[in-house]
């Protein structure tokens, strides 16, 4: 309870007494606390710590904000099979299209851990299923290396294209059939 106190604080919840400490904060000290308030963002997510990121989320946090990686919380939450904190994100407008700095989001991510339900969850979502990644790989590339065809299926009815080619010449059914090329 002390650490949402001190949350709710740090986040300016609209308290006088958080108007008045952050306008009394020097801005080294209030860079401090701002990268200090990512980490319990992001370790929130990542960890489904839900009543913290409630905390976020009521106070208007930007939920896309990236880390060093570019991950999101969402891309963490998915990743680390926390579905009710993928959940909540998502409800709170998380943008689940966003992409990492290698260009895979939080459905690949869900993917390539094996993630099913939370994968399944992210499928419901306006994100283009032909999505790639900075390497040129799909969501369906990745269901199909990774030998998840439900997901493969879902894709295909989501209007994936499982022909598409990575700039290496992988598709879904070779990947699916264990012949990976590679450089």
């Amino acid at each position: 309870m002390k650490r949402l106190f001190l949350l709710a604080l740090l986040l300016g919840s609209g308290h006088a007494l958080a108007e008045s400490a952050r306008d009394s904060v020097p801005a080294a000290e209030s860079e401090q606390v701002q990268r200090q308030l990512r980490v319990y963002f992001f370790n929130a997510a990542r960890f489904g710590d839900n009543e913290v990121l409630d905390e976020f989320i009521r106070a208007g946090y930007d939920l896309n904000t990236t880390d060093d990686k570019g991950y999101t919380a969402l891309i963490l939450a998915a990743y680390n099979g926390r579905a009710d904190t993928v959940e909540r994100l998502l409800a709170a407008g998380a943008d689940a299209c966003a992409e990492d700095k290698r260009g895979n989001t939080a459905l690949m991510g869900a993917i390539f851990k094996g993630e099913l339900r939370i994968a399944k969850r992210l499928l419901a979502t306006a994100c283009d299923p032909n999505q790639r990644n900075k390497a040129g790989q799909t969501p369906a590339m990745y269901a199909a290396l990774f030998q998840r065809q439900m997901l493969l299926q879902a894709l295909r009815e989501k209007g994936a294209d499982l022909s598409a080619k990575d700039p290496l010449g992988n598709d879904a059914a070779s990947l699916a059939r264990g012949e990976i090329r590679t450089r």
